[in-house]
């Protein structure tokens, strides 16, 4: 094929040494941040941020309660800032702990999301490369990240960075609950770092089957991605980097409604379909069948991104395979690679420029603009 390298699949590349980087940077910031009584004292979490932070919410929310057993929910920075009931800020001291992430700290809808929750009794924590910025400025507590530099593409090592740093605390707030020992902490912390060395294995794999998927698929009209529970995220997380990227359309729903809804799309040879079916996920069973529908019986052309291997699944699909995780907290960390993957080499093949240049009508967002610059309203 012909030279489709991009910044996307570059950064892709540089994910493992990102993970063993971050996790000694971050594991003992994850210790430190809240005190045993603060921890204790949380009766509910919130997990708040924008594009790619709102999907590193949904990676760990279930994982949040997983681990520790508190209700655990995510909710737009606008939600949270505009519409939240009041009451249920502060309804007990420290509670609920909102967590809030924004790896530049500077948009508008986050910070503005944090000012609110303080005003009303919320415990607030952010978790942004910046302190100075209006997250850094609102949080009450901080858990500032440290990502070296690397040529911009649609995030990818910042998300990364998200979800390990959102994976970490809630290991943290299990062990410190005493919902396992701290052995059994170290077994889930070990497993995280683990797929930093089971990726590196397997990128060249994962990276060939992409770049043959992406020129067959280059001429797709729309892109429909799916996936339920721990998975789910990565499907948000795929619609959002082909619409950044490659500027196509594209769709993120959960397994179960994609046979309510989606199916019934026309033109569906045109219909690029990524379906997510991780083994260690409660949902693995409905995704199969899902998958069997949409390759097998609607003949969609499907990709399906699992660590189980392609003789799991109809022989109409594609499967590219992900590490293998000792505990599905883990599956976050590696799953969504192959989709920004397939985001940058489509985006390459047709030459579309990230984020349309933030040229012509799309000026308005060049810098950020659009995101940084809002008026805040604190009610």
């Amino acid at each position: 094929m012909g030279n489709y390298d991009n910044a996307m699949r570059r950064q892709v590349f540089s994910l493992p040494g990102l993970i063993k980087q971050q996790y000694e940077d971050l594991e003992p910031k994850t210790r430190k941040l809240l005190s045993t009584p603060e921890i204790f004292s949380v009766q509910r979490i919130i997990l708040t941020g924008c594009g790619d932070s709102y999907s590193a919410g949904l990676a760990t929310k279930h994982i949040f309660e997983l681990l520790t057993g508190i209700p655990t929910e995510v909710v737009t920075s606008i939600e949270l800032a505009r519409l939240c009931d009041k009451g249920q800020l502060g309804f007990s001291p420290n509670n609920p702990l909102v967590i809030a992430v924004s790896h530049s700290g500077g948009v508008a809808r986050v910070g503005e999301s944090v000012e609110r929750a303080n005003k009303y009794g919320a415990f607030t924590v952010g978790v942004t490369a910046n302190r100075e910025s209006y997250l850094g400025r609102s949080s009450q507590r901080i858990l500032e990240v440290d990502i070296p530099s690397f040529e911009p593409s649609p995030g990818v090592r910042s998300y990364l960075v998200s979800v390990l740093a959102l994976l970490l605390l809630a290991i943290r707030f299990g062990e410190v609950r005493g919902k396992y020992t701290m052995d059994e902490a170290m077994s889930y912390r070990a497993d995280l770092l683990s797929q930093a060395n089971g990726l590196e294995d397997m990128l060249p794999s994962i990276d060939e089957a992409i770049q043959t998927l992406s020129l067959q698929w280059s001429e797709m009209e729309a892109f429909d991605f799916t996936g339920a529970g721990f998975d789910y995220a990565a499907a948000w997380y795929g619609h959002a980097k082909i619409m950044e990227a490659a500027g196509k359309y594209a769709m993120h729903i959960n397994t179960e409604e994609w046979l309510h809804l989606n199916f019934f799309m026309r033109n569906y040879a045109k219909i690029g379909t990524i379906m997510f079916a991780n083994s260690t996920n409660p949902t693995f069973s409905r995704a199969k069948e899902a998958i069997g529908y949409a390759a097998r019986d609607l003949g969609r052309p499907t990709l399906v991104i699992s660590d189980m291997d392609a003789s799991s699944f109809p022989e109409p699909c594609t499967v590219v395979h992900t590490p293998k995780t000792s505990y599905p907290i883990s599956m976050p960390l590696t799953q969504f690679v192959p989709v920004a993957l397939l985001s940058g080499y489509i985006a390459a093949i047709i030459g579309e420029e990230d984020g349309r240049g933030t040229k012509d009508n799309w000026s308005f967002a060049h810098n950020g603009n659009a995101v940084k610059n809002s008026e805040i309203i604190i009610d």
